[in-house]
């Protein structure tokens, strides 16, 4: 035979699973999309302006899960652009440029927030 007993209450632990049954935790992902533009719009580097004006982001939203996706939306001949300026290319007479690393630092600042966030909701009591 197998007994359980407790002692005291349950009351925090309710709390905490209403918020995540809610998820209002994840109220606030918009706000960091914006974030996440702005940041990426200012890191970006600049010569025509055209890439660091083209970032959008949308919130997909699963059964399971919420994901901010940024995107860059000046394609030339099919190319992204932004992808050339973080990663490089070769250019048409034989040259190479390379790539700088422009996004994933633009990208920390909002990323450290986002997870400070959900932290502080997970934690409150």
């Amino acid at each position: 035979m197998i007994t359980i007993s407790s002692h005291g209450s349950f009351e925090n632990t309710e709390k905490f699973l209403k918020r995540m049954s809610d998820k209002s935790i994840f109220d606030s992902l918009s706000r960091y999309g914006e974030e996440g533009v702005q940041a990426l719009a200012e890191a970006t580097p600049k010569d025509s302006g055209d890439t660091a004006r083209s970032w959008t982001y949308e919130i997909e939203r699963t059964s399971t899960s919420y994901a901010i996706i940024w995107s860059n939306t000046n394609v030339v001949d099919g190319v992204p652009i932004a992808v050339l300026i973080q990663v490089g290319h070769g250019t048409g007479t034989g040259g190479y440029v390379s790539g700088r690393d422009y996004i994933n630092p633009a990208l920390r600042p909002v990323f450290d927030r986002i997870a400070a966030s959900v932290w502080k909701e997970v934690t409150a009591v």
